[in-house]
């Protein structure tokens, strides 16, 4: 069975042993051996579904590309960071990898990975430019995408119904409205995930970028999260969290809703809900009781978290041409088509639409206009690390918003000054 969970562990440190590499496009490594390794991750929520996906395409891609033996190995979210840092700079990682947007600028510039314009096989105008632009760094493509992701607003029809809330809030001040009757009713009003494993792409940057702020300066050599967009982000945040408006269980919750506030329906709603969330939703509170709306909108802005995934490939990848010619499997549009429908994922082709089978769908699908990926730094993960134990330390009151912004800033700065 090729499709297994791998068990390569090494104690490297984080990019310690970067090397310096000489990248052609799609694998510096040449083309010894037929072996070609992908590591995936669970972008199939169901794990037997997954599994079962990702064993078709290595029997397809092997069958269109003869003598090539494709291994994909689904990897897990957790630990990511670290253990592909490590197989990359290590030169023992895999040929082609997934990764997303603020991955690839750290990589890039330590030249463990190629170039991969190839990947599109000559047809990049059949794709979003703004997802080309995510997975880009310094003008060269470094991923090529296989899907788009979107979070939009979520609600428990049920639980505003209880509260008395007639229609679902969707901006910050009819949040902290409704707030108050929901916790009268017994209900937390918005979901967050403050887990130390959690994304801050998923719960604090989106509330950032809704007040008007970036995490990075525009030249990206300094923080810019403390200002006065960042602090009253994190303040509505908190006040929320002290007011129980936010579960206190978002301590540990990790972005998914099985076991979760959310999927036990003690809180009325989420604003970075997937699709998957939906369908999950829909089968245990009653799809008549999921309602899907446009992202959050906040005092200066209306946008909501979405990126590309992108396949990249290995520096040193054993087999540059079977690797590029992966890309390209993966982004044609049979194949995007394929990926979207069994992920619940949005096209990242202008000529390839995700099927829309119910509402619920099609308001992912409108919510596509309002994404963003992010700001791209070389430094994005280990800031993003930095400040996510602040923002802790926030809710739990141990430190002001100011006081956990300004720290957080502060030693951001002496890790961009040592990065330079």
């Amino acid at each position: 069975m090729k499709i297994r969970a791998s068990r390569f562990t090494t104690s490297i440190s984080l990019l310690a042993a970067a090397t310096a590499l000489t990248a052609s496009a799609c694998g510096g490594g040449g083309d010894s051996g037929k072996g070609l390794t992908v590591w995936m991750y669970p972008v199939i929520p169901d794990q037997q579904a997954s599994s079962a996906y990702w064993k078709q395409i290595e029997k397809d891609f092997e069958a269109a590309e003869a003598g090539v033996d494709l291994k994909i190995e689904l990897q897990p979210w957790d630990g990511r960071d670290q253990k592909v840092a490590t197989a990359l700079t290590g030169g023992k990682g895999p040929d082609v990898v997934l990764l997303q947007p603020d991955q690839i600028p750290s990589y890039a510039a330590n030249r463990t990975l190629a170039p991969v314009d190839g990947g599109l096989g000559g047809d990049k105008s059949a794709f979003l430019p703004t997802a080309l632009a995510a997975l880009s760094s310094d003008g060269k493509l470094y991923g090529v995408p296989i899907y788009h992701t979107v979070t939009s607003m979520m609600f428990n029809k049920k639980l505003l119904d209880k509260a008395g809330v007639k229609d679902p809030p969707q901006t910050w001040d009819e949040i902290k409205a409704a707030a108050p009757k929901l916790k009268k009713a017994g209900y937390a009003t918005l979901d967050y995930s403050a887990s130390p494993e959690a994304s801050l792409n998923m719960n604090f940057y989106p509330l950032l970028w809704q007040a008007g702020g970036t995490v990075f300066s525009p030249d990206g050599k300094k923080v810019a999260f403390n200002g006065p967009e960042g602090l009253e982000a994190l303040t509505f945040l908190t006040d929320l969290y002290k007011q129980g408006a936010v579960p206190r269980s978002a301590l540990t919750n990790k972005n998914v809703i099985t076991d979760q506030a959310l999927g036990k329906q003690e809180v009325a709603a989420a604003f970075t809900s997937v699709p998957a969330d939906a369908a999950l939703a829909a089968k245990t509170w009653g799809k008549e009781n999921v309602i899907v709306g446009a992202p959050l909108k906040g005092p200066r802005k209306q946008v909501a978290f979405g990126m590309p995934g992108g396949l990249a490939v290995n520096a040193r990848a054993k087999n540059g041409k079977a690797a590029e010619k992966f890309l390209r499997f993966m982004t044609s549009p049979k194949q995007i088509t394929g990926l979207s429908t069994a992920t619940g994922f949005m096209s990242p082709r202008t000529d390839v639409k995700t099927p829309a089978t119910d509402p619920a769908a099609q308001q992912f699908a409108d919510a596509l206009q309002y994404t963003y990926p992010g700001d791209t730094n070389a430094s994005a993960r280990q800031v993003m690390a930095l400040l996510r134990t602040e923002i802790q330390a926030a809710l739990t009151g141990k430190k002001t918003p100011k006081e956990a912004l300004d720290e957080a800033a502060e030693q951001s700065a002496d890790l961009l000054a040592r990065q330079r």
